[in-house]
């Protein structure tokens, strides 16, 4: 049994190196697997335009000021 990743033989980083890639493909394959399948294309039939309004300003003074 070794107690170090520095003193390990070839067999041992061999089998760490093969269950983290396992690990990734599990994970990925999870993520690939859960995500919906929900149509996130913008049309201009779905999506209606926003327009910007008038320009207004904040201040932190009592008056308004006009520009």
């Amino acid at each position: 049994m070794n107690h170090s990743f520095h003193s390990a033989d070839r067999a041992t980083h061999l089998k760490i190196v093969v269950v983290a890639l396992v690990a990734g493909i599990v994970v990925a394959g999870f993520g690939i697997a859960a995500r919906t399948n929900a149509d996130y294309s913008q049309t201009a039939q779905s999506t209606p335009v926003i327009k910007a309004g008038k320009p207004v300003a904040v201040t932190s003074a009592a008056r308004s000021e006009i520009r």
